[in-house]
């Protein structure tokens, strides 16, 4: 006797309230994560509210997810996906070209050289070494080199990869990001990284994956090394759309088995040029400081909405087949951006004086 095979629990429905009833649901469950999130516990540690929002969406989407309607799953996937891409654009606002000067061109060569050996050694190692799926890869190695959760929520929203892809690329990068964030002071305390003010700032604006993790270890040093290691972390924010057309003209232009595999063309849509727009917009001074301040606030709320639905469509089953490799990837990742992230920076030092 044939077996209809079962549906995903969270296969979207169109109907239009139950649409907006999702992204309720979704909107209310990331408020509760944001009360979480400034709990004093937590924030201290660095801990942002989209990795609490993904934690808690994979939580409830695997312990309780029979108890979420069907015709609610389109909302859910909508914040997983269109209200993603929305906020990744307005991620542009903290972004300006004047702040980026203030580092000359040492803060863009560190930036760029960390950037794109993180992103090559991530995908030969994930891929070749560790046997991950290009998506895995690229998505642990967006995470390490650009911006953490920020970075890998752009390239999921690019490759539209499988949610569970994405939740071990967040997880690998949370781990060791922040573990980062606490051994960097204790090291440059202890004399065994011997650098001055200036390359502190490089050292961690360059290779910390996020941003709260660069102000959370760089305050433990000092003013000046904060305000030029955010500054450097901003650079590489930046790099963001610049990697992705880059990795979206390889991708498109690579393997003839991508069919196959399911991959086909990675997606550059209309958010990375929103983003470059709106670094534009925040660089003319065109909006007031409160406005701006206010949209970021909306933007983090809005960016915690999609790392929560995105939990929610994540399966643990799913993380189970590759969890030790994704997170073995990011382990030697982060081993690189340690050692060659001071050899990059050491040498950047030299070649401007």
């Amino acid at each position: 006797m044939a077996t209809t095979p079962s549906a995903p629990a969270l296969a979207p429905t169109h109907t239009t309230r139950g649409r907006l009833n999702g992204i309720l649901f979704v909107a209310l469950f990331a408020l509760a994560v944001t009360q979480v999130a400034a709990l004093p516990a937590i924030s201290s540690l660095g801990i942002s509210p989209l990795i609490v929002g993904i934690v808690a969406g994979a939580l409830y989407g695997n312990g309780l997810r029979h108890g979420l309607p069907e015709s609610w799953a389109a909302g859910v996937n909508f914040s997983a996906r269109n209200l993603l891409r929305l906020a990744v654009a307005f991620f542009g606002l903290r972004v300006s070209l004047q702040e980026i000067a203030q580092v000359g061109w040492s803060g863009l060569t560190v930036s760029l050289l960390v950037v794109a050996s993180t992103l090559l050694v991530g995908l030969w190692v994930g891929m070749k070494l560790m046997k991950l799926d290009r998506d895995t890869a690229l998505l642990t190695a967006a995470g390490s080199a650009i911006c953490g959760a920020a970075a890998v929520l752009a390239f999921e929203s690019a490759l539209r990869s499988q949610p569970h892809k994405a939740a071990m690329a967040v997880g690998s990068v949370v781990l060791f990001g922040t573990l980062s964030m606490f051994l960097y002071p204790l090291a440059v305390a202890a004399g065994w990284i011997h650098l001055d003010t200036v390359g502190v700032g490089l050292f961690f604006g360059g290779t910390l994956h996020e941003v709260a993790q660069v102000v959370g270890a760089t305050s433990n040093v000092s003013p000046e090394a904060t305000h030029i290691a955010t500054i450097v972390k901003m650079t590489r924010v930046l790099l963001l759309v610049p990697v992705l057309l880059v990795v979206g003209v390889w991708i498109s232009h690579s393997r003839r088995n991508d069919q196959a595999q399911g991959g086909g063309r990675i997606a550059v849509p209309w958010f990375a040029f929103g983003f470059l727009l709106l670094v534009l917009v925040n660089s003319l001074h065109i909006l007031p400081t409160t406005l701006v301040t206010t949209i970021n606030g909306l933007d983090t709320f809005a960016l915690t909405m999609a790392m929560t639905a995105l939990g929610m469509e994540t399966r643990f089953s799913q993380i189970r087949q590759a969890g030790p490799r994704a997170l073995l990837t990011g382990a030697i990742l982060n081993l690189w951006l340690v050692g060659g992230g001071l050899a990059i920076v050491h040498g950047v030092q030299r070649l401007f004086g």
